[in-house]
């Protein structure tokens, strides 16, 4: 796998990184503006520049984009991407409508490339180690992960400057933005719910600065908590009728999960340090790359729909 870099914003600075540790090759960078993009290609040793789109996807050095721009834009540049013969990785989420991500599903498949989106928990063994974890616990009953960061950007949202990350055209808002990574907590591990509502709190041009969204599975509920306008200690808590198992943090790095039962055992659940959980996902989707694995890449595409057509239908509510 060799990577083409899509943005010169805060994520693609981590997705660089990552990428330099764990020495999968990068060689072409688009950005919009040329004078944004240098000085990135000079720190990270990028051979290629490009401001046309269109050229830089015809630049043979790479067979693989990786998308890191704002979530309105996803859906255009990886489907332009995956027409042009790339793998596309696209940061989450995957595109800002559920129509739109099945049409990237099927362009891929037609196209005989690999798409991926970039959920950090998803790649990670960690996360793979409580799914496996889980009928230790019993029954689940209750499934709480919650994922609160008061935004940088919070401030000139208050002060009337809309910025992306608050604007509801541009999939801005605690949803999309924070509360998609517990949402494919809870979907990785248990699938589509029976039915959801999404309960906003929702500021002046109607976007939702936090929120909760409430899951029906039947025989257990699940909540998951977003905000972007107020802060708390983030965490997952998954519990059964024998015991809980614990996921401190944000969502999306999977570390230090414990298993606590009844009887008062209580055990790590970790079998990777996640020390760099970018790094582990950019890995994990070159393995499947290198191996064909299209059964594992559609499992992960599968979900990435259903989580998709609960971002998107609970993001209409009022």
């Amino acid at each position: 796998m060799k990577i083409g870099i899509v943005g010169n914003g805060g994520i693609v600075l981590s997705a660089l990184n990552s990428l330099r540790g764990c020495g999968i090759p990068y060689t072409a960078l688009w950005c919009r503006n040329a004078e944004k993009g240098k000085p990135l290609c000079e720190e990270y040793d990028i051979e290629n520049l490009y401001t046309d789109y269109d050229a830089f996807l015809k630049d043979d050095s790479y067979d693989t984009v990786y998308i890191g721009l704002i979530n309105s834009l996803h859906y255009q540049y990886s489907k332009q991407a995956l027409l042009a013969g790339k793998h596309v990785i696209c940061e989450k989420p995957l595109t800002g409508t559920y129509e739109e991500a099945a049409d990237l599903v099927r362009t891929a498949k037609e196209q005989g490339v690999f798409l991926f989106e970039a959920i950090m928990l998803r790649y990670s063994p960690n996360y793979e180690k409580i799914a496996e974890s889980l009928p230790e616990i019993g029954d689940i009953k209750l499934v709480i992960s919650n994922y609160s960061q008061y935004s940088r950007r919070f401030d000139d949202y208050q002060n009337g400057k809309v910025l992306p990350a608050f604007d509801p055209k541009l999939y801005g808002g605690a949803l999309y933005d924070i509360n998609v990574y517990n949402i494919h907590t809870v979907t990785g591990l248990f699938g589509k719910p029976e039915s959801f509502e999404y309960y906003a709190n929702r500021g002046f041009n109607g976007v939702d600065t936090s929120g909760v969204l409430m899951m029906d599975y039947g025989t257990f509920k699940a909540v998951c908590t977003g905000a972007k306008d107020s802060e708390s200690d983030s965490f997952t808590m998954i519990q059964g009728t024998k015991g809980y198992i614990k996921v401190p943090g944000r969502p999306g790095i999977v570390k230090n999960v414990v298993l606590s039962l009844h009887e008062g055992k209580t055990v790590s659940l970790d079998v990777s340090e996640e020390t760099d959980p970018m790094g582990t996902e950019f890995l994990r989707m070159e393995k499947v790359m290198n191996e064909n694995d299209r059964k594992t890449a559609e499992e992960w595409l599968a979900k990435s729909l259903f989580t998709m057509e609960i971002l998107a239908e609970a993001g209409k509510s009022k």
